[in-house]
């Protein structure tokens, strides 16, 4: 039985990792995918603090990694199909095993929303992304789309300007939510065009996306943009589907907790962007990380495990 298991390989996940580990308690952290999460898709950062030059997402979440497996942190790659969380001790089933712990801390972060347009899944991976940094090599020397408003939009656009000789920026909205300096950069861009006040109608396509139909909200007028991709950045969602029903949860589906990252039942505790919180920044889980993993340490302590 481990002290605490972490399901979620994210900032959120490895910082909880690297203070319970050094701490001395035996820890777990579960990821199925890949290490960084939402992060990892992240090209440039400049926000996080430490680093005077920019960091790949990718980058620092395998220092993360690095860092929390030098104090003894295990990690498993594997995907949590089920999650016990009512008796004292927390059991944790993978698809190859069963795992038990005094304590659990949920760090599943959170996924990209999809705008809901027919053939939108169906041309995922042919034209549709929610990766700009993933994907956006593919488009090199084409024309590209991106919708959305925020710091994830504006940052997608101007990677893919990097590869296209055309990028659409099509917001709903005139004007962005974007930080400032994103905003600054985006438009002294002249390979990307702000379409405002406009959303995205339907996909257009037999095999791929070749175009997309649009519509101005102020003027209701329909037009037509050839497009070889479509990148949509537009929020996330929570991944709950492990607790849904189980914990405590906003009208978003986002994980509530305390300011200690205690759910609703005791000996479990949530971080990251799966937490009901005002900002969902890289520090903010890492900082949300730290606290629940302190927390979890206080409730074995206290438990006298």
């Amino acid at each position: 039985m481990y002290d605490i298991i972490i399901v979620g390989g994210g900032p959120a996940g490895y910082s909880a990792a690297l203070y319970s580990s050094r701490a001395k308690f035996d820890t777990l952290v579960i990821e199925k995918m890949f290490t960084g999460g939402q992060m990892a898709t992240t090209d440039v950062m400049e926000n996080y603090p430490g680093f005077e030059e920019p960091i790949g997402g990718s980058d620092l979440a395998l220092r993360m990694e690095k860092q929390a497996r030098k104090f003894g942190t295990v990690v498993l790659n594997d995907e949590v199909i089920a999650l016990d969380m009512d008796s004292k001790i927390k059991v944790v089933k993978t698809r190859s095993n069963t795992y038990e712990c005094k304590a659990l801390i949920l760090c599943m972060g959170a996924y990209p929303r999809m705008l809901g347009l027919d053939k939108e899944e169906a041309f995922r991976g042919a034209g549709v992304s929610y990766c700009a940094v993933c994907d956006g090599a593919f488009y090199k020397n084409k024309t590209v789309a991106v919708v959305g408003g925020g710091d994830t939009a504006a940052e997608d656009a101007l990677y893919l300007a990097r590869f296209c000789p055309k990028v659409y920026l099509i917001h709903r909205r005139d004007k962005l939510r974007a930080t400032k300096i994103l905003q600054d950069e985006l438009f002294c861009n002249k390979k990307i065009e702000v379409v405002w006040d406009t959303v995205v109608e339907e996909i257009i396509g037999q095999h791929g996306v070749e175009g997309l139909k649009i519509r101005n909200l102020k003027s209701n007028t329909s037009s037509q943009i050839d497009v070889d991709g479509l990148f949509i950045a537009i929020g996330l969602n929570p991944n709950i589907s492990l607790i849904e029903g189980k914990l405590q949860q906003s009208q978003d589906g986002y994980i509530i907790t305390d300011e200690r990252m205690q759910t609703n039942i005791p000996g479990v505790f949530a971080a990251g962007d799966i937490r009901q919180k005002y900002l969902r920044q890289v520090i903010t889980a890492a900082s949300d990380g730290a606290i629940a993993s302190y927390s979890a340490e206080l409730y074995i302590t206290e438990n006298k495990w």
